[in-house]
């Protein structure tokens, strides 16, 4: 396998991974007691783990991205 298409099946890769792992985590930090304070609005907890979520989603788009650039 030639070095171009081992770095595209490794970014594809990680882009699946990202895709498929990170979103499942969203419904249990959502339901998470720590996830709003006493008075119902959401804390830092919930706020964190969200930022999480999106930036590997980001992540993986940007990985998909440079899969496809790096086949061509």
């Amino acid at each position: 396998m030639s070095a171009p298409v081992l770095a595209a099946v490794l970014l594809f890769a990680n882009a699946l991974f990202n895709v498929v792992a990170w979103p499942r985590f969203y419904p249990r930090i959502a339901n998470d007691p720590r996830a709003r304070d006493a008075d119902g609005r959401r804390t830092r907890f919930y706020t964190v783990h969200v930022v999480l979520i999106v930036i590997a989603l980001v992540l993986a788009a940007a990985s998909a991205i440079a899969g496809v650039v790096v086949l061509l």
